[in-house]
């Protein structure tokens, strides 16, 4: 999956978001609806498309769209 195909997919899971709003350096936390909801719905979407398991500390030690990307790459390899 590229990183354009991962961030769309990404704010399709985030549903109250218009579409085009996420883009690969948008900080997610800081996201106007950001709440623990949109936390846990990415942690589940990333478990589902990828099988890999992140916790609240992965997420506190990435920013932006692209850093979480980069984690999943990371955690693949």
């Amino acid at each position: 999956m590229t990183l354009e195909e991962f961030t769309q997919n990404l704010e399709k899971e985030l549903e109250e978001l218009e579409p085009g709003t996420l883009k690969p350096d948008t900080s997610y936390r800081d996201l106007k609806s950001w709440s623990s909801m949109y936390a846990l719905i990415i942690i589940a979407f990333i478990d589902f498309h990828f099988n890999i398991t992140l916790n609240g500390k992965d997420l506190k030690a990435t920013e932006t769209v692209k850093d979480l990307y980069d984690l999943v790459k990371q955690r693949s390899a």
